[in-house]
């Protein structure tokens, strides 16, 4: 009597949700870190983001979903390269390294999170802009990551 050995394949895993993202390029950055680590994990409603993104608050963005054996792996993963990163990066004036992500001030700004708030059940703010902690210079774009001099 021949028994067969049942393989586990990705359909037949629990996979739990990592994190979800409304931009494609940054879900599939994260995928591919987690999968050259060997964590076994998909992305979630990619399709139906990328082809009409106004349905992403509809389905809940692009999901990133890890199996759940790997899931204490992948969220150590995520915060080491999140770390790593924000080390990285520093203010082009100051050379400070606490730079904030923040909605920025303008009328128009001001305008659509009014609007959307009485419309809806939250307001959005329709533009953000990085600022440095240290000094207050902004940008539209996160600067760069520099590499760490050589001594």
């Amino acid at each position: 009597m021949i028994l067969s050995a049942r393989k586990e394949t990705p359909h037949s895993m629990e996979f739990v949700i990592l994190r979800s993202f409304q931009n494609y390029f940054q879900a599939h950055i994260l995928l591919t870190k987690l999968q050259d680590a060997g964590v076994t994990c998909l992305l979630k409603d990619e399709f139906t983001v990328t082809m009409d993104p106004i349905l992403s608050n509809a389905v809940g963005g692009i999901k990133l979903m890890v199996s759940k054996e790997d899931e204490a792996k992948a969220i150590e993963l995520v915060k080491r390269s999140e770390e790593e990163y924000r080390e990285s990066i520093v203010c082009p004036k100051c050379k400070g390294k606490h730079i904030v992500q923040i909605p920025k001030q303008s009328a128009t700004n001001l305008f659509i999170a009014i609007l959307t708030w009485i419309l809806g059940s939250y307001a959005i703010s329709a533009k953000t802009v990085y600022r440095c902690s240290d000094c207050g210079y902004e940008c539209e774009e996160l600067p760069e990551p520099t590499e760490p001099e050589d001594i």
